[in-house]
């Protein structure tokens, strides 16, 4: 059988179809690399390898994806039978089991995906590292000292190493792209509504869209077309496509007005000389191939009461998903059960008000219409820095003695560029289009209009044919 480590899914589910390979063989090849490297990545925390060698011996749905190996982030998206723990240390010691699974998870099965493992991830997603107490660190393949991001972590990790071709991810603040951006990879948060994310109808007032972290455009197109499209009783419906996604890739998007942005839009967050020329170099590539492109300053995006609005909804989301965990393992969750960080913003969200919450949301919609008045004026993207800085050293985000929400602080920074994108809702794509000399993967974002996927495929495809990056794989 071919070698399929470095194959995106897109060519593996080609190996399957024409006969070249079967689903067990790459099931097998995908959990051998797992058992290969996973001591030193500490991706995958929850191993699925017994169900998936049988699932991809018997029936599979004919999907896009049939037979094709991938992971599970350990967050939201449940799979029935198998544990789930979403990084909490009292969850865990629970052996709490998910007993079905969600919308999305359904969506993967009728690709053809055979899930072989769930992936690392931080404690309720909260912070953009995956450092949780419960697991232990995520180690990033392109130097293992350093973060994979967060709270995608593990999934950017698997698919960086070469474990599997794409992992599922979620992104509340920048969880999708961070993660991408720190490990090389292609992260696409799409809109608000695009993909559903039942049982619930929004996760953190709907700052949360789920997806994947692939190594190709074409492989992220195609896992949007499998998965996106409305459920009943869906509260945020953007509208259909023209065409589907992967066709997209093909299409010449044209000559758009683009606008660079290198000073983070919260004015005060320093941006790494080497970020910004990740974004400066993106912004000739795409001058070169025929697009407008402008350098536009922080001004223009009017996000300073962005901050004062998030924090009680913050402390709100996650005193409820605290709660929501309790409920599972059938006991309220205690100080003894998670982190300091999470104890802290939970109990924080306790003494929030109801008014305080509800003014808190109605300030976020606020900040959104103002932010997306840019694109209303005749703007088609954004182009910035995916985050402020190269990936991160491990250890940063750590609670101490006086400061149990010392973590939260340090993501503040790290967020400053993706986050007021969860708060609008606007799709929006990390690319890896940058190295540092020291062979550093530093990611661009793009991103486009509500509900407008399509330019960023055109755009990213397009950016990919120009500049490939398949051929740039971690040492590891």
């Amino acid at each position: 059988m071919t070698d399929t480590t470095w194959l995106d899914a897109t060519a593996q589910a080609d190996l399957v179809r024409t006969g070249q390979a079967s689903p067990r063989e790459l099931v097998d090849t995908a959990i051998e690399r797992v058992e290969k490297l996973n001591p030193q990545l500490n991706a995958v925390i929850i191993e699925r390898f017994d169900k998936a060698r049988a699932e991809a011996a018997g029936p599979l749905a004919d999907g896009p994806f049939q037979g094709v190996p991938f992971v599970l982030k350990d967050l939201m998206a449940t799979s029935e039978g198998d544990a789930h723990h979403a990084g909490f240390k009292g969850v865990k010691d629970a052996a709490y089991v998910a007993d079905a699974d969600t919308e999305l998870v359904r969506r993967f099965r009728a690709a053809g995906l055979v899930c072989i493992g769930r992936t690392n991830t931080p404690e309720l997603g909260l912070v953009p590292t995956t450092e949780p107490d419960a697991y232990g660190p995520s180690r990033n393949p392109w130097d293992t000292g350093r973060s994979t991001g967060g709270s995608s972590g593990g999934s950017a990790a698997a698919v960086a190493s070469g474990m599997v071709a794409l992992g599922h991810a979620n992104d509340g603040g920048g969880s999708i792209r961070i993660p991408a951006s720190e490990c090389g990879l292609v992260g696409l948060k799409p809109s608000r509504g695009r993909v559903p994310l039942w049982p619930r109808a929004e996760a953190w007032g709907g700052l949360v869209a789920e997806l994947a972290v692939t190594r190709s455009v074409r492989d992220t197109a195609a896992i949007l077309d499998a998965v996106a499209g409305p459920v009943a009783g869906d509260i945020h419906t953007p509208s259909p496509p023209a065409r589907r996604y992967a066709d997209e890739a093909g299409v010449d998007p044209g000559r758009l007005r683009i606008g660079l942005l290198t000073t983070a839009p919260d004015g005060q967050t320093p941006t790494h000389p080497d970020c910004v020329a990740g974004a400066e170099s993106a912004a000739r590539l795409l001058e070169s191939l025929g697009h407008r492109v402008e350098t536009i300053d922080a001004a223009a995006f009017d996000v300073a009461d962005l901050t004062e609005s998030f924090l009680p909804c913050y402390f709100v989301w996650t005193a409820a998903d605290v709660d929501a965990y309790g409920a599972r393992i059938g006991r309220p969750l205690t100080e003894a059960d998670m982190e300091p960080g999470t104890w802290a913003l939970a109990e924080a969200g306790r003494s929030v008000t109801g008014t305080e919450y509800v003014a808190g949301l109605e300030g976020l919609h606020r900040a959104s219409a103002a932010i997306q008045q840019w694109w209303a004026a005749g703007w088609d993207l954004l182009l910035t820095p995916t985050i402020p800085e190269p990936p991160l050293v491990l250890g940063q985000f750590a609670a101490t003695p006086d400061n149990p929400l010392a973590g939260v602080f340090r993501a503040a920074s790290v967020v400053a560029y993706t986050m007021p994108f969860n708060v609008t809702g606007q799709p929006a794509v990390s690319l890896p289009l940058h190295w540092t000399d020291a062979g550093l993967p530093i990611g661009v974002q793009l991103v486009a209009g509500y509900g407008r996927e399509d330019v960023l495929v055109r755009v990213a495809a397009q950016a990919e044919a120009a500049q490939p990056w398949s051929d740039r794989r971690p040492s590891l």
